[in-house]
């Protein structure tokens, strides 16, 4: 179950944002239906690149066993 504030993992690109599957955001807010949700993806400066209504097939809970990757996103900061 993903909760408000819960680290969610993108499950597909979403080119218009710059968004690769795999990218991290903070849940932000869930509908009540719990099907929908507002997602923040932020670069490690704490910069917002996107704040998105995702649904449950968009994204995925964060796993504790899973590691982090960085990659540059400089074009959508600029």
């Amino acid at each position: 179950m993903i909760r408000e504030l819960d680290l969610a993992v993108l499950t597909h690109d979403i080119e218009d944002h710059g968004l690769k599957a795999g990218d991290v955001g903070a849940v932000v807010h869930c509908y009540e239906d719990k099907l929908g949700f507002e997602v923040e993806f932020v670069t490690a400066e704490g910069k917002t690149i996107a704040v998105l209504t995702l649904t449950a097939m968009d994204i995925r809970p964060f796993e504790h066993a899973e590691i982090l990757h960085i990659r540059d996103v400089t074009p959508l900061c600029a």
